[in-house]
């Protein structure tokens, strides 16, 4: 029997923590992310790409690297992760390309309909997920590629700390801490696929990537 989810904040706003973050080396996942929507649609070379939930800014700057005829427009709700974010898009030089938004998700408005969205690492921090892929529905034309990736809720606190142990051994302790939050306030596949029932996103495929990620993709109609 799989253990209850248990929330965590949401919104990642000690400096702290941020800076923690933003420090660790997620660059093997991030370009994996990357790679993988490359991967699924592999004809998608221009237009604009909504990054809901975009963290220290790593994420955009390998989309606009990987699809240099696109723009970003890349939303987190996290003042001091924004003010990363901006600082490692400027440095990236590609500040005319990727646009920031510091507001949560379920406020964004002002951004017209976009032509892929994409987000990793942000449903587990939602309180109500429907929000999350009504505002996802909402935001992309018909036709639009999506692309969402995050944790697997694992059976048990003990398998968490497993977890944690078998990948974050060695970091930070603030970074190991999160993580293992992270896990118990992720979801399970079945959860996950009931969501998508609920939003008629049934046409989106659901696939269990390794032991602690899913990844939802597909065409949005």
């Amino acid at each position: 029997m799989t253990m209850d989810r248990t929330l965590e904040p949401e919104l990642m706003e000690d400096p702290a923590q941020v800076r923690a973050y933003a420090a660790a080396d997620f660059s093997q996942e991030n370009q994996g992310f990357v790679d993988r929507f490359r991967g699924y649609f592999p004809d998608f070379f221009e237009g604009h790409i909504l990054d809901l939930g975009c963290g220290p800014g790593d994420i955009p700057v390998r989309f606009a690297r990987a699809l240099p005829s696109c723009r970003i427009t890349a939303v987190d709700a996290s003042e001091p992760m924004i003010q990363l974010a901006e600082e490692t898009v400027r440095e990236a030089g590609l500040s005319s390309r990727i646009t920031f938004r510091c507001e949560r998700f379920q406020d964004l408005a002002g951004v017209s309909t976009v032509d892929a969205a994409i987000s990793n690492s942000l449903l587990h921090h939602v309180p109500n997920p429907l929000q999350f892929w009504h505002k996802l529905r909402l935001a992309v034309k018909p036709g639009s590629p999506v692309l969402v990736m995050d944790l697997l809720r694992p059976e048990s606190p003990e398998e968490a700390q497993a977890i944690v142990d078998r990948y974050a051994s060695g970091t930070p302790d603030i970074l190991r801490r999160d993580f293992y939050n992270s896990l118990l306030a992720a979801f399970t596949e079945d959860e996950v696929g009931a969501q998508l029932a609920r939003m008629n996103l049934t046409r989106l495929l659901i696939d269990v990537v390794d032991d602690r990620h899913w990844v939802v993709s597909g065409i949005i109609h």
